[in-house]
Formats: structure tokens, C-alpha cells, sequence
């Protein structure tokens, strides 16, 4: 009877008295120049690897979108050689790309957003890849490829809308993927619901965005280009000397454009944008260091400030989160300006890879639904 049973379901494990479902995932996370992918046996990551793609092998594509096929070769071939059987998976995860503003949480990739991310994405990203490389492979299999928490999240309350120009309405563009995945935890942690909690979240990489998270939906954000600097951008600066410098015609848009993102905040300041180095230039004693790297640290603190507004003042956790929590130096500077407002939450890590398993984990197990995509 057990093999029988195994031969028609060989996704279940037969295990003594009882029947566990296993779902194996396999998640795609695009980057410029490299993919990384994680396989996940329910909630347990079996493997996690970054695919280096070499500069002259991206350099033959006149585009990222034009990159899939060479990237999906290189995925496949990696879990061949690491014993994998495509077959075997019950899901395939991609990261949520470029797509006009969604909701958070689950959409199954279709036809209409593999278009839409080939043909007329926001903007160029290597995360526009996520979906297309997942549903390529999913469709081999005849299983479901998901997104989840897609960069373009946007559940917005129509007054964070208003910018004071309206020409320029305010966009939900954030890291969205892991504040919202570290904010489910952390109600887990404390046995409430995601959904019956309100949070600040900030998230601090190489990027860095703060969130309001009320009651599940997330209603306002500062995004990397509102708020404070980061390791490699700029954040805000005060429109008008921007505009000076913008028609002062010393700099082309492409320069202007690195200065703000990607050659901005520490790396402008300091040449670097590891905030490990920095660190290690603090603790030697580099008074400029300090001063540069607390900056950041202060301008996050008046950010979770600003936010705390909107909730009124009603907030169960703040939450800090990304690569530089694991930095004590830079949290505690974090922690003194605003443990005033609610009890604070260190969770370190961009955690990406878990949070895609972990969503598409829920939809799969019935605790979730996925959304479709729609024009």
C-alpha cells in the first residue's frame, strides 16, 4: 500500500504513521552580473549559490531582458551537476521585477507579466529577470511559477500620493521583500498576526528604505531617493542646489544620475561603500568617518521619525533590518534617537532568498492566495 501510495503522489513522504507534504522550491534572484539560487525542502534551504556570470559573457547582450536564455542554461546546468532533477520541484520562485504597482504577496507569473517585463518594464532591472527566468522553467515541469513581494508594491493611502508637485506624483518603489517578510516574523515572535500589527520598518543595504506597515498593507514608504543616504546614494539633497548643479553644465544625466544612485552617500564621501571599512576607520580613529557614518545612522533615526507620524504615534515595533544591522555601532547610534517612539526589533541580513521560499511556501501549503496578473 505505501508504494503504491508513493508511486501515484511522489511528492508526499511517507513517514511511520503519519503523511508529510514536501514542497521543493527553486528560487532564481537575478542580480547585474550574477544569479543566485537557493532550493528549499519546505521551509529548510537545501542549497544556496551565487552563478557568476563573467563581464565579457554579459557584455554580448545589448540588454539585461536579452540575458534570460543564457541565464536559464546556466541555472539548469548547476543543478544537474549538484544532483538536482528538475522534476522534482513543486514551485519555481523568481524575483518580482519591474512591473506597474501591485499588491504584496503572491501573483503567479503569466503570459501577460512575462510581456510586460520583456517588452515594457518600468525600467531596466536585472530583477525583471526573476519572473521570466521562473515561469521559462516552471513551464517545463507544468507547475506554477510565482513573484512575491515585488519592488513595485504600492498600497499606498492616496494622501502619501501628494509630493507638493504634480508633475512629479510619489511612487512605492522599496524593499519591500524583506520588510515585510523580517514584520511577519516578528508578530510570529510575539504569537499575533502580521495583519493585526502596525510597524516601521528600515531596511539598511547597500540601498536604503523605510516603511509604514499597518495592519498588512503597506501604506507609505521613503524610498531610497527621499530619505537618508546610503552606501551608495545620495538620498535626499535639497532640491534647488540639485537643480543648480543639474543646469551648471559640468555634469551629462548619466553622471548626475550615478551621483545620486551608485556613486553617492559613503562612496562620495568616504571612496568606499563597505560600511565594514568604514567601521574599521571609525575604530582607528578617522573623525571624518565617524562623522559621515553617524550621519547615516541620524538621517535613518529622523526618517523613522517622519514615519512615525503616520501611524500617529501607534506602533508596536520598529523594526531594523538588511546587511548593516548587523553593525552594532550603527544600530545602537539608531537605537538612542528613537526608542522613545516604540520597542525596537534588530533583525540583521537581507534574507531574500527566504522570504521568496517562505511566501510561496504559504500559497503552496493553502495559508496564502496568489493573485493574478493583470493589466
Amino acid at each position: 500500500m505505501r508504494k503504491l501510495f508513493l508511486k501515484q503522489f511522489p511528492q508526499f513522504k511517507y513517514n511511520r504513521k503519519e503523511v508529510i507534504l514536501l514542497n521543493k522550491i527553486l528560487v532564481i534572484n537575478p542580480g547585474s552580473t550574477s544569479t543566485k539560487i537557493a532550493v528549499y525542502n519546505d521551509h529548510v534551504q537545501e542549497m544556496v549559490t551565487n552563478i557568476e556570470h563573467p563581464v565579457e559573457v554579459i557584455n554580448k547582450f545589448s540588454d539585461t531582458i536579452s540575458q534570460y536564455k543564457m541565464r536559464e542554461e546556466t541555472i539548469l546546468n548547476y543543478l544537474k551537476e549538484n544532483g538536482y532533477t528538475i522534476k522534482d520541484f513543486t514551485a519555481v520562485t523568481g524575483r518580482g521585477g519591474m512591473v506597474p504597482k501591485c499588491k504584496s504577496g503572491a501573483y503567479i507569473v503569466n503570459d501577460v507579466m512575462v510581456d510586460r517585463l520583456k517588452n515594457n518594464p518600468v525600467m531596466e532591472h536585472a530583477s525583471n529577470l526573476g519572473a521570466i527566468l521562473a515561469y521559462e522553467i516552471a513551464k517545463t515541469i507544468s507547475v506554477n511559477a510565482y513573484i512575491y513581494d515585488s519592488v513595485r508594491v504600492d498600497e499606498f493611502d492616496e494622501i502619501s500620493r501628494i509630493s507638493g508637485m504634480p508633475e512629479i506624483p510619489r511612487t512605492s518603489t522599496s524593499h519591500v521583500l524583506n520588510q515585510r517578510a523580517m514584520a511577519m516574523k516578528v508578530a510570529q515572535n510575539y504569537i499575533r498576526k502580521y495583519e493585526d500589527c502596525n510597524f516601521i520598518v528600515a531596511h539598511l543595504g547597500g540601498g536604503i528604505s523605510l516603511g509604514v506597515h499597518k495592519k498588512g498593507k503597506l501604506i507609505d514608504i521613503i524610498s531610497d531617493d527621499e530619505g537618508p543616504f546610503s552606501p551608495e546614494a545620495s538620498g535626499r539633497v535639497p532640491c534647488k542646489s540639485l537643480v543648480k548643479l543639474c543646469f551648471s553644465g559640468k555634469y551629462d544625466n548619466r553622471t548626475v544620475q550615478k551621483m545620486i544612485r551608485g556613486n553617492g552617500g559613503l562612496k562620495a564621501y568616504l571612496n568606499t561603500a563597505d560600511a565594514r571599512e568604514i567601521e574599521k576607520m571609525v575604530k582607528n580613529g578617522d573623525k571624518k568617518a565617524k562623522l559621515i557614518y553617524e550621519a547615516m545612522a541620524y538621517q535613518v533615526a529622523k526618517g523613522i521619525g517622519e514615519l512615525s507620524t503616520v501611524l500617529e504615534g501607534d506602533i508596536d515595533y520598529i523594526i531594523i533590518t538588511g546587511g548593516i544591522a548587523y553593525s552594532k555601532m550603527f544600530t545602537n547610534w539608531i537605537e538612542k534617537r528613537v526608542k522613545f517612539i516604540a520597542p525596537i526589533e534588530i533583525m540583521p541580513g537581507e534574507n531574500e532568498m527566504e522570504s521568496l521560499a517562505l511566501g510561496t511556501l504559504r500559497v503552496l501549503r493553502g495559508e496564502e492566495k496568489a493573485k493574478e496578473y493583470i493589466e
